[in-house]
Parts: structure tokens; sequence; C-alpha cells
């Protein structure tokens, strides 16, 4: 029997119109869907509970500048470039950087102690979509090149190993070019990535240190999402190499079905399933998932499992609970583990946006 493809967007996801849309140039996904009910098809939908509502949008415009500037981005296709430029001086990314001391660190240095460090601040600003011109990070990223640069190129902040980690390169590389750091300062960072490709396709951490065989779903995502920041915003180096190391990368991903081992199909770990933000460099499937959205990239079957996993952890009032946060020192307490999450829900909606009108075999 032959398999049909339809494209369809089904009757009970609510999908508004609004007027003052983002320009393509500026937001290439700035133009609402068509829409195209269904009838009595019987089609497997990971979101057929799921309904993007005026009250989520609201809830979510109550939170935090940052996201209620990503909710304007994301979800309603309007970019406003003024709002933008206000996080830097409002709510918590106000406080980061107030917390930023006078030798252009946070925390006792480039990498110490997690999670205050200048590295995962740097990280966390960028997620937060802090306005990307910012003299102060600048000057911040320009001591990281200076002194972090290890001879294999890329930055090592551990004084008595002398390989760089892969994982903090790929997070290193998506924050810089976020920052618009000068290409040639970003050159020996992606030679170093692209040195450490594996034969299965993705990266990990211990490949030069230790000698991992098998890639890391953790750093293989983590160096994606910093090609994705090279490409995205203009980068030329070394591109077409960083856009095939992309590709096999995301098969590493598709090939584990987001979650499960490609050798015994089982659950690689607990934690891969549960939400978590900052998610720091830790693995997970909204991680994965609001990544693939945000890179425009495909529907693919094997990301049914992780979709559905996704819309179960939907609660009734259409939010998602943060889950317990990973240990270590912060800055501050942005939200509380237990309770519903503006930032699990806006990642989640992300996701949702993207994929409802995808093509489900039926």
């Amino acid at each position: 029997m032959g398999t049909s493809i339809v494209h369809v967007e089904f009757s009970n996801l609510q999908i508004f119109e609004f007027s003052n849309l983002a320009d393509p140039d500026i937001h290439p996904r700035g133009s609402n869907p068509q829409i195209f009910k269904s009838s009595n098809l019987q089609i497997l939908n990971p979101f057929q509970k799921s309904l993007i509502t005026p009250s989520q949008i609201d809830w979510l415009l109550e939170g935090d500048i940052s996201i209620r500037f990503q909710t304007q981005r994301d979800l309603l296709d309007n970019y406003d470039i003024d709002l933008q430029k206000k996080i830097q001086t409002e709510g918590w990314v106000r406080q980061l950087m107030d917390l930023r001391q006078q030798n252009g660190h946070w925390g006792h240095g480039f990498y110490q102690p997690k999670w205050t460090s200048t590295h995962y601040t740097l990280l966390e600003l960028k997620n937060m979509a802090i306005y990307p011109d910012n003299e102060q990070i600048r000057e911040t990223l320009e001591l990281i090149f200076r002194f972090e640069k290890e001879k294999d190129g890329g930055i090592n902040p551990s004084g008595s190993v002398k390989r760089s980690d892969v994982c903090i390169n790929g997070m290193v590389l998506n924050y810089a070019c976020w920052f618009r750091m000068q290409q040639i300062d970003l050159e020996s960072v992606v030679d170093f990535l692209l040195s450490q490709q594996m034969a299965d396709g993705g990266f990990n951490c211990h490949s030069n240190r230790i000698g991992a065989t098998h890639s890391s779903l953790h750093t293989t995502l983590s160096v994606l999402e910093g090609i994705l920041e090279y490409e995205r915003n203009g980068y030329q180096y070394r591109l077409d190499e960083l856009k095939k190391a992309g590709i096999s990368s995301r098969e590493f991903i598709m090939m584990h079905r987001f979650f499960r081992s490609d050798r015994t199909g089982e659950v690689i770990h607990p934690k891969f399933l549960r939400l978590v933000h900052p998610c720091r460099w830790y693995y997970d499937i909204l991680r994965a998932l609001d990544y693939f959205q945000s890179g425009d990239f495909p529907y693919d079957e094997r990301m049914e499992e992780a979709l559905k996993i996704l819309m179960e952890k939907q609660t009734k009032d259409g939010t998602w609970k943060l889950a317990a946060s990973y240990p270590g020192k912060t800055h501050f307490q942005m939200e509380k583990a237990g309770l519903p999450s503006r930032w699990n829900t806006l990642r989640a909606l992300r996701v949702v946006k993207r994929y409802q009108n995808s093509a489900f075999v039926c």
C-alpha cells in the first residue's frame, strides 16, 4: 500500500493574524501559515491537545522583558528592535550586567565557578537575546580570546589540560557569533571544532581527552548551536564544511530519535526528558527541538516521540513546568522548580508553532 503525505493545519489549533509582521529580510519567518483544515482524516498528530491561545501569549507578555521580546519575535512575528535594545537596561539581563566586575569578568573568571562564571553568563545573556552591540561584552570577549586561547586553536580555561574542550568551544562559538566577534578571532575555534568531528557524525568533549569513540548528544548539540549562529550571522570561513558537519550532526540526533540509544533503543538518560532552564551544557529534548525549530529544519518522523513527550508535559492551563535545576552556584533564581515556567512555555510554543503544520503519514 502506498503512503500518502498531507500538509494540514489541525482545526483545533487557533492561528492568529497579526498586522505588525516582521520584515522578512530581518526575520525570515515573518509570515503566518495558510490554513488548510482537516475533517475525517486519521492523522497521527502530537499537537492534538495543544492550543496557542491568547491567554498563553498574555501570560508570556507579563514576564521579564527578555521573554516579552522573544514572545513578540518568535510567536507573534514582530521583531521589535527597540524592545530588544531595552533588554540590557531592565529585568534579569540588567541584574546580570550589574554583576560584571571591573576586571571584565563574572564569577572567578572565564570558567569558574559554575554557573556564575563569565562563560555561562555570556551564554545566558545570548539566550536571553540581549542586543548584540554591547561594548562591555565585547571587551570581555576580547579578554577571553586574548588570554584563553590554547595551542590547538580552541578556547581552553584549564591550565593543566592542554587539549581544548569541544563542548565549551561549541558554546563559545554560539555566543561569540551572537556578539559579532571578528571572523579572524573565530577561525582557530572553527578549525579546532572541525578537527574534532567524529566518525559517527557528531562530537564528544572526551574525544581528544580520554579517547571517546562515540559522539555525545550534549556536545553535539552545543556545537550545532554554534554552527547555526555562525551561519546566520554571515561568517564565511570554512562555512561549507561547517554546514556539512551540521547535517551529519543533526542526523546523529535523529538516529537516536532525540533520546534513545541507537544500539538498544532504551532511553539514554532520564534527564534527557526533563525540562530544565537554563540548560547550561546539558542536553534535553526541548533544547534539541528548540534548536531544530530555530534553524527552520523540516519535520522528520524521528522527531515524533520527542514531540509527543513534550506535549504530554503540557499542563491543563497550557503551560510547561520547570524541572529542578542542575547543581551549582547561580547568580539568582529566575523561576522556581515545580511551577509553571515562562521560559519552558515560550520554548515549547516555538516548537509547536514550527511543527504544527508538518507532514504526517496517514
